[in-house]
C-alpha cells in the first residue's frame, strides 16, 4: 500500500527528530556515516572519535580528573544528563584504540542508557565477534564500507527509540503537572480506586433495580389470590 503525501511528510518530520551518536576513530568513516544518515533524513548527527568521548558526551565518565573543569562541568549525573541529551541510536566502530566498540557496548548496556539501541560496525567479518556483540545487546552488526541500504535497515530501531522517548517525556510532564497542583502518586491511585468503587456501586444498584422490576413482590399477587378464593 502506497503512502499518501501527508503520511510521507509526517514520517520525514519524525525522522528529522532522530539523533544519532556516531563513534569512529576514522575521520573518513565518520564523514561517510554522517552523510548516509543525513541522506536518510536524519538531521541530528553527533560524531566523536573515541569511546571515551562518547561516554563523556553521555555523562557516563567516572574519572573526571582526566578532563578540564569545563569537561567536568559537562558531565552531570546520569539521569539529569540523559534528560538534557536525547540520543535515539548509537553507532560505534569495533576496532578503536583504547576502548573498543565492544567495551563501549558493555558500558552502555550497564548504564542508564541501556535501552538505547546500539549498532556495531566493522570492516572484518568475523562470526565470533559478531556473535559476541549481538549477545551483549547490539541491535545490528554492520560490515564496512556502509551502504545506504544498511542505514535504511536502522529506521525501525530509531522509531522504537523515538516512541520510547516520547512516552518518557509524557510521563515526565504528567509528574510535573501533579507536583504543581500538589497531587502525589498515592493521591492519584486513591482517586482512581474511589472512581472504580463508585462505578461498581452504580452497577450493582442498576442490576438490583432490573431484578426487582423483573420479579415483583409477592404482595402484588396476593389480592388476585383472595379474589379467586372469594369466588369459590
Amino acid at each position: 500500500m502506497e503512502l499518501k503525501a501527508a503520511d510521507v511528510a509526517e514520517v520525514q518530520q519524525i525522522q528529522q527528530h532522530f539523533h544519532v551518536l556516531a563513534v569512529d576513530d576514522s575521520l573518513i568513516d565518520r564523514k561517510l556515516l554522517e552523510k548516509l544518515l543525513r541522506i536518510s533524513s536524519c538531521e541530528a548527527v553527533t560524531c566523536v572519535e573515541s569511546g571515551d568521548k562518547a561516554l563523556r558526551y553521555l555523562g557516563l565518565l567516572d574519572d573526571l580528573d582526566k578532563f578540564s573543569s569545563s569537561a567536568a562541568s559537562f558531565s552531570s549525573p546520569k539521569l539529569s544528563h540523559q534528560q538534557e541529551v536525547k540520543v535515539n541510536l548509537i553507532m560505534t566502530d569495533y576496532c578503536m584504540p583504547g576502548m573498543t566498540g565492544y567495551d563501549l557496548l558493555k558500558r552502555l548496556k550497564g548504564s542508564s542508557w541501556k535501552d538505547i539501541p546500539v549498532v556495531v560496525m566493522s570492516s572484518e567479518n568475523e562470526p565470533s565477534r559478531i556473535h559476541m556483540c549481538l549477545e551483549e545487546g547490539a541491535e545490528e552488526f554492520l560490515l564496512k564500507p556502509l551502504q545506504l541500504s544498511d542505514v535504511k535497515k536502522l529506521e525501525p530501531h530509531l522509531q522504537r527509540s523515538l516512541s520510547r522517548s516520547s512516552a518518557e517525556v509524557k510521563e515526565e510532564e504528567t509528574v510535573e503537572i501533579r507536583n504543581e497542583i500538589g497531587i502525589t502518586n498515592s493521591d492519584a491511585i486513591d482517586n482512581e480506586n474511589s472512581t472504580k468503587e463508585e462505578n461498581n456501586k452504580n452497577d450493582n444498584n442498576n442490576t438490583f433495580s432490573k431484578r426487582k422490576a423483573a420479579n415483583p413482590e409477592p404482595s402484588e399477587r396476593r389480592p388476585k389470590l383472595k379474589e379467586l378464593q372469594a369466588a369459590v
